[in-house]
């Protein structure tokens, strides 16, 4: 599970998943599609999410104005795939190990058996709080206080709320949550299957050298029967199952806006290549995914 505090391990699958974003933006546009849509919302990495990128994660979003310094790049949105959607993950059997195989919460969490959940006090960050909650359940339903060598499926829920600044003065208003549920986590599982859904908003008022602005980003994905071999010893890659993500960014500076919009849908169908329609701005493209470590081709 990641954290505000901590940074993607695999952060080289990330950049291996980068192509096919086009960052060509009309010189009059005020929001390159690399500014709005490359980075994700504060806070949006620490629910569980389908993004590779944890930029943003403690800052204001900052568009730079007309001139100023793009970062840019060509890539899937939100920094690429995380390692667990791209066999980047080695398998062992069991709770705990494996893509996907985490969720066990740390920190001050208690069971409660009325909501059959483990609920963790709420935690704050870089004026941001974070709650977080998970239930455990074996193969056959029975609800347990704690993951163990038994746990077949959890389901975890987070959120982030709050405000960040920037030294520049730029504040963002930013709201996110996740539900993720995975199956097939006990030891002699074949298999495993993830359910989840996530989204986020954020809500930016600043200054840039072209005046004060306006910007907002929306995000979200949604992961429909994922299906993970589970074999010890050696990555493997998603063999069924869709992953829908999207992003819409509006940037307002001077009385001129911009806006921006992509989707991404990933379908898994047993090969080792998965397939990627992209709909960027009204245009929409087929790209294919190799698996495991694939670069998107979109030519």
């Amino acid at each position: 599970m990641k954290t505000l505090l901590q940074r993607c391990a695999a952060g080289g699958l990330a950049l291996a998943a980068i192509a096919c974003l086009d960052t060509t933006t009309p010189a009059n546009d005020l929001l390159r599609i690399s500014d709005a849509l490359v980075t994700l919302p504060a806070g949006y990495s620490t629910t569980n999410n389908s993004f590779a990128s944890t930029d943003g994660n403690e800052g204001a979003f900052m568009a730079p104005g007309r001139g100023g310094d793009h970062h840019g790049g060509r890539g899937m949105m939100g920094g690429g795939m995380g390692p667990d959607f791209l066999g980047g993950i080695g398998f062992g059997r069991g709770f705990g190990v494996g893509p996907f195989g985490g969720g066990a919460l740390s920190g001050d969490c208690t069971f409660n058996s009325s909501s059959g959940r483990v609920v963790c006090a709420a935690a704050t960050n870089h004026g941001l709080t974070i709650n977080r909650s998970a239930s455990y359940k074996k193969a056959d339903g029975t609800v347990q206080s704690a993951p163990d060598s038994t746990t077949n499926t959890i389901n975890v829920q987070m959120s982030v709320t709050g405000t960040v600044t920037r030294r520049d003065s730029a504040v963002s208003t930013v709201s996110s949550n996740s539900d993720r549920t995975v199956t097939g986590l006990a030891f002699g599982s074949t298999q495993r299957t993830v359910n989840g859904t996530s989204k986020g908003q954020e809500s930016t008022t600043g200054t840039n050298s072209d005046g004060a602005f306006t910007a907002t980003r929306l995000v979200g994905d949604t992961t429909s029967n994922l299906v993970i071999p589970v074999e010890s010893g050696r990555p493997t890659y998603p063999t069924a199952g869709t992953v829908i993500r999207s992003m819409h960014a509006t940037f307002t500076v001077a009385g001129a806006t911009t806006t921006h919009d992509r989707r991404e849908v990933i379908t898994y169908n047993g090969s080792a290549t998965a397939s990627i329609t992209i709909t960027q701005d009204g245009t929409t493209k087929t790209c294919t995914l190799p698996l495991p470590h694939g670069r998107p081709d979109c030519t």
